[in-house]
């Protein structure tokens, strides 16, 4: 059997790629394509924003690729150029945060409040148990949330150093710095994101609860959201429960809080749930439909639309775990974020 040498195969790229060949240099970037995007996620905490970024830094691949000699390996050339597109957009945008780093946690009397209108809040990532579990816990909500609290160049080092396991010599290269210097940010930054993140990761929760119970769980919890079942969903919340959904800013802590929410909104009468899901819904009729995002358990939410005559998406609940019980509810209320989940038509 003839084998093909990967690394003369993609000098071969490279040469071809120089020489102008588009079509080469798509299959020279191609293996680095969805972890350069996984990248850009982490330090953007926006998978539209990624979009963007690696869309930018391959523009700014393509056109430099003459300037690449060969002191660093592809993959090193490749982050940095994605890591500085990145920082670009960090310099020009709003810190991404979820609802409770945006203020305090409201009265479920008060209503559910107005989305922000500008783009705030950390999304979600498709990333699950087909990903590596380095993986799928390097894009957990509470750990790229924990990034955007960091200067971006800590960030960028964090990311960099720890979960893509780059050197302090090249991290100093793609950064334009020093290993000294690296090296000083790194110790802040890990103090910095320790202080941020929970004991124990999710995908350490799922591990020790095992696929079974985490599908017994995820699919009770699932099947009372359809039926309506407030009793059921309060029954798997922790007590200190905090549930919110972006962009609406306004988000509840505690099971009582929450219980509240749910009865007079979520499960209410037309008028109410008319001004949650933005659209006429004369009878409830709702469908989940089990997904994965960010390396965490998730589903779909789809309300009946009876004006449109189908099933309409609403949000896309991603759960955190302590335990057997349900620590955070994240609903985001995107449709348009939810289309880049692999999400059958709901029947």
């Amino acid at each position: 059997m003839v084998r093909t040498d990967p690394i003369l195969a993609e000098a071969e790229l490279l040469q071809a790629a120089r020489a102008g060949d588009e079509d080469a240099f798509g299959r020279l970037i191609e293996p680095y394509r969805r972890q350069l995007h996984a990248h850009c996620y982490r330090m953007l905490g926006s998978s539209f924003d990624a979009d963007d970024a690696l869309q930018d830094a391959l523009l700014r691949a393509w056109r430099g690729l003459g300037g690449f000699v060969g002191r660093s390996s592809l993959r090193a050339w490749l982050y940095k150029i994605a890591t500085n597109a990145c920082l670009d957009v960090i310099a020009r945008r709003p810190q991404r945060v979820l609802p409770l780093d945006y203020g305090p946690p409201a009265d479920p009397h008060d209503g559910i409040g107005a989305p922000i209108a500008e783009s705030v809040f950390i999304e979600p990532y498709p990333a699950g148990p087909e990903a590596g579990y380095e993986e799928r816990e390097s894009v957990e909500l509470a750990f790229v949330a924990a990034l955007q609290h960091l200067p971006a160049r800590q960030r960028a080092v964090l990311i960099l150093r720890e979960v893509l396991g780059f050197s302090a010599r090249e991290v100093a290269d793609t950064l334009d710095s020093t290993v000294a210097s690296v090296n000083s940010a790194l110790q802040r930054a890990r103090k910095a994101t320790d202080e941020q993140l929970p004991e124990q990761s999710q995908q350490a929760t799922l591990h020790a609860l095992g696929d079974k119970r985490v599908q017994e769980l995820v699919g009770t919890y699932m099947r009372a959201w359809e039926e309506g079942d407030v009793d059921t969903i309060v029954g798997l919340l922790t007590d200190d429960v905090t549930v919110a959904m972006p962009p609406m800013p306004t988000w509840y802590r505690g099971r009582e809080a929450a219980t509240g929410f749910f009865t007079g909104y979520v499960f209410a009468e037309q008028e109410r749930r008319t001004e949650l899901v933005g659209f006429a819904a004369e009878e409830r009729r709702v469908r989940a439909l089990p997904t994965w995002a960010s390396g965490q358990p998730a589903f779909a939410v789809y309300h009946w639309n009876a004006e449109a005559g189908a099933y309409a998406p609403v949000a896309l609940q991603v759960l955190t775990l302590r335990g057997d019980r349900v620590r955070d509810v994240t609903a985001f209320v995107n449709p348009a974020l939810m289309r880049r989940f692999d999400l059958p038509e709901p029947k």
